[in-house]
């Protein structure tokens, strides 16, 4: 992967790298501006980037520098995607003072993208905030911004959930998951999974997985310009493409590291368990 490669030749060494991975401790408008000039182009781009709305990692600013920002790192984002690339970028509500109390992010920035919006997925889970002066929200919007409206990569069946149905007329590998997806916050139920790390606001890897799988390929080069607690990063690990992740607060990036380790030395360990089991048959 030459694209990979050239990412440590522009912006150096990075503070964590693996086979499939690498990570930078560093302002990602920055970076992207640096590899613009270098000619290094990804394949896809999934994030969730803050939302405005003082969250713990975030610096609030003034709506309309907000939305300007944003508009900055999609057109950065957009110089960086291959032909036939795509965005699919996670994004919640915010406050409008005297406008509105949670406005969906995508109405402020609709016309701010020079993708095309392909579509809109409803992330729907069943556990949040609960409200009584009016609807507890249980959603949050994924757009799927392609570069090119009639090139872009989409892999169906690899994302296809089971059917309830066992009839020939349906495909066998399931069916088409639609445009709401009924995934469950990592905080869901009991308060914790897993994968739950500190970051208050992890978006649960199935989400990401059905993205990755979906709307990537093998080998693919994969940029994440927020990375968080490292759910990408992880995704990206298991699923065979290359990652690069960008990520200014010092314990997220940490957390990252900790997850791809984890998933690394399970797979170490699994890789000797078959190793194991094959000497055993050939005996």
């Amino acid at each position: 992967m030459k694209d990979f490669k050239r990412c440590i030749k522009v912006l150096g060494e990075p503070y964590y790298k693996t086979k499939y991975c690498l990570i930078y401790n560093m302002d990602s408008l920055k970076a992207m501006k640096k590899l613009r000039k270098s000619n290094v182009k990804f394949n896809l781009t999934v994030t969730s980037p803050p939302y405005n709305i003082g969250k713990e990692y975030e610096t609030v600013m003034d709506q309309s520098k907000y939305c300007d920002w944003t508009e900055l790192w999609i057109k950065r984002v957009h110089d960086l995607t291959t032909d036939n690339g795509a965005l699919l970028l996670n994004v919640g509500y915010t406050k409008l003072e005297d406008k509105a109390r949670a406005i969906p992010i995508p109405y402020l920035i609709w016309d701010s993208s020079p993708f095309f919006l392909n579509q809109e997925i409803i992330w729907y889970y069943k556990a949040g905030v609960s409200c009584k002066k009016y609807l507890s929200p249980r959603n949050e919007k994924i757009l799927w911004y392609v570069k090119d409206k009639d090139d872009y990569t989409f892999n169906l069946d690899d994302i296809r959930i089971p059917s309830l149905y066992k009839d020939k007329r349906f495909n066998p590998l399931g069916k088409n998951p639609t445009d709401v997806w009924d995934i469950p916050k990592v905080t869901s139920g009991c308060g914790k999974t897993d994968e739950r790390t500190k970051h208050p606001a992890q978006t649960p890897l199935e989400v990401v997985n059905r993205i990755v799988k979906g709307f990537s390929n093998k080998r693919d080069l994969v940029l994440e310009p927020f990375l968080g607690s490292g759910t990408m990063a992880e995704s990206c690990i298991r699923n065979k493409r290359y990652v690069i992740g960008f990520e200014k607060k010092r314990e997220y990036f940490r957390m990252a590291k900790k997850r791809i380790e984890n998933v690394l030395r399970k797979r170490k360990i699994k890789s000797k368990d078959n190793k194991t089991k094959r000497r055993k048959l050939q005996k």
